[in-house]
């Protein structure tokens, strides 16, 4: 007996080094490097494309990059030092700099990065860079467009953002379970707008990506396979705002605690103009997506209609 117990404890202790010496190395090593596929692209300037860029730009990107004086010059993410399960976290300078800009990048490395996560250097982002793998290549190009124009929140700046300070969950995961994305092999061309469904899962699951902030849990995003992501639409997904946390709605057509009683309208409403079904201002981070066009939301509202419900009565609101 005592000669079991004592073996026992010699393959305990040896299992908990092991672990103290892979959460060292872990920790130490930081977020892996990978190499850049090679990627023949070349934007295609014009001003329907540079527009458009801006527009999804507007969208998507602006609330993480922009700066606190309008300048697209980076901005701290996740509230400053606040603590987040990512760590404390700074947007990049996405400005033209040639220096400190996405000026440094080849069109190639800019549509490397927004499809797969790898930057220039081959340093993995992490989760709070979004990553686009079903983006059309017409949009690719726009918002590369964008970022290429002389748009005046665009302008060359030399500000240098601290280095990131991410978390050790974030930097196990980045060596387990993130891991940067395929480029396709193959040209992606968005859906006709004319199949309403199809359109409407193109902008909520590759365009804007709803999907990812309205599911359950971000660590449990299927960014290749969306529709097989976990609570898909069904929300429930945790924001820390201020002293609170929210959680995201659930956008299936479940009656009881989805969408099952909204009616287009209702939405067209809530998403353009952040007004929800019971006249309140919707919470942040929901923001208002007024650049969404009618027919868009409309686009989108037809898509939800054909995602399974999900029973879940996301909490509304509730304290850390």
């Amino acid at each position: 007996m005592k000669k079991g117990l004592k073996v026992f404890g010699y393959v305990f202790g040896g299992i908990m080094l092991l672990l103290l010496l892979v959460a060292m190395y872990v920790q130490r090593s930081g977020i892996p490097e990978y190499e850049l596929p090679e990627v023949d692209f070349r934007v295609r300037m014009d001003s329907a494309s540079i527009a458009e860029g801006k527009r999804i730009s507007d969208m998507v990107c602006n609330d993480c990059h922009r700066s606190a004086n309008g300048l697209l010059e980076g901005n701290l993410m996740f509230g400053g030092d606040n603590p987040s399960p990512f760590g404390t976290v700074y947007a990049p300078n996405i400005t033209s700099d040639k220096t400190y800009g996405v000026g440094r990048y080849s069109d190639a490395e800019l549509a490397i990065l927004l499809r797969t996560g790898i930057k220039r250097d081959g340093q993995y982002a992490p989760p709070w860079m979004p990553k686009f793998p079903h983006l059309s290549d017409e949009d690719l190009n726009a918002i590369i467009a964008y970022l290429r124009s002389d748009a005046p929140e665009l302008a060359p700046s030399a500000k240098v953002q601290p280095p990131n300070e991410p978390s050790f969950l974030v930097k196990l995961l980045s060596r387990v379970a993130f891991k940067p994305l395929q480029y396709p092999e193959t040209p992606i061309k968005s859906p006709d707008p004319a199949n309403v469904v199809a359109f409407g899962e193109y902008l909520c699951t590759a365009k804007v990506e709803c999907y990812s902030c309205h599911s359950l849990d971000f660590a449990k995003v299927d960014m290749m396979h969306p529709e097989k992501t976990t609570g898909y639409f069904g929300g429930g997904n945790p924001f820390e705002e201020g002293d609170q946390i929210i959680y995201s709605a659930n956008l299936t057509m479940d009656e009881e605690t989805g969408l099952g009683h909204w009616t287009e309208a209702d939405f067209i409403r809530a998403v353009r103009y952040g007004i929800g079904k019971n006249d309140q201002p919707l919470r942040q981070p929901m923001k208002p997506f007024s650049g969404l066009t009618e027919d868009e939301v409309r686009a989108i509202w037809a898509y939800l209609q054909t995602v399974p419900k999900i029973h879940n009565p996301v909490e509304r609101q509730g304290t850390q």
